[in-house]
């Protein structure tokens, strides 16, 4: 049976705008059920335990999945969501893949928080699968690998500039993820605005935008199962 930890934010505020953010709820659910379903167990932990903070926006009708209205009647996985564990207390060990869902929270925590990269550099120095989507590829902004960042020379994507700006959200987010990307060495490449694209690069596998989510996670389970 196999066992992949999903890391969530816990950061709630968006810059200084005065509105809130999280994480983006799609990105969570459309992955989770993807791989719950084929029997693959499944942890959530953020930096600070607990409930973490769900983007507002992201409960709006006109971001609604098949997946997200699932987990608006699924009273177990919300129960299971307020309870997550500390970050600072799982281990890698204990796991064959970990993911990062994404959403505007990210940016502002798991970018800069060492326990997240710490684990992320166990993880993939273990041979074991590394998986982000949309703006969860900032988390690995200050990985490094024998001293090199992570995605030197590695192909990614992840939220684009013009997906920033159609959000508006340029001038709000702490930096844009695409220029980070590039700025450490990565491959960066993307396909239209809010089209479905997943890149992946030996363990590491990225995904564009939230429509990028099942991808991803069909990458993860296909690396899942290849691993006996």
């Amino acid at each position: 049976m196999k066992k992949v930890l999903f890391v969530l934010t816990s950061h709630s505020e968006l810059g200084n705008t005065g509105e809130k953010t999280g994480f983006w709820i799609e990105e969570f659910a459309a992955p989770y059920y993807e791989l719950a379903d084929k029997g693959v167990i499944i942890d959530i932990a953020s930096p600070l335990g607990g409930q973490p903070p769900i983007d507002p926006k992201s409960s709006d009708p006109s971001s609604a999945t098949e997946d997200t209205k699932r987990f608006d009647k699924d009273t177990e996985l919300q129960a299971k969501l307020s309870k997550t564990h500390k970050l600072a207390d799982v281990k890698q060990a204990d796991y064959d893949a970990v993911f990062y869902p994404g959403g505007h929270g990210p940016l502002w925590d798991l970018a800069t928080d060492s326990t997240s990269s710490a684990l992320i550099e166990s993880f993939y120095t273990n041979n074991k699968p590394v998986a982000f989507v949309c703006h969860s590829p900032a988390v690995l902004k200050n990985v490094k690998v024998n001293g090199e960042f992570l995605v030197k020379g590695k192909k990614v994507t992840g939220f684009s500039n013009t997906e920033e700006e159609a959000v508006g959200l340029t001038n709000v987010v702490p930096f844009l993820l695409e220029d980070a990307l590039q700025a450490n060495g990565a491959t960066y490449s993307k396909i239209g605005d809010w089209q479905p694209y997943a890149v992946e690069d030996g363990l590491l596998i990225t995904g564009q935008n939230p429509a990028s989510s099942k991808l991803v996670a069909e990458k993860l389970l296909n690396q899942l199962n290849s691993k006996k």
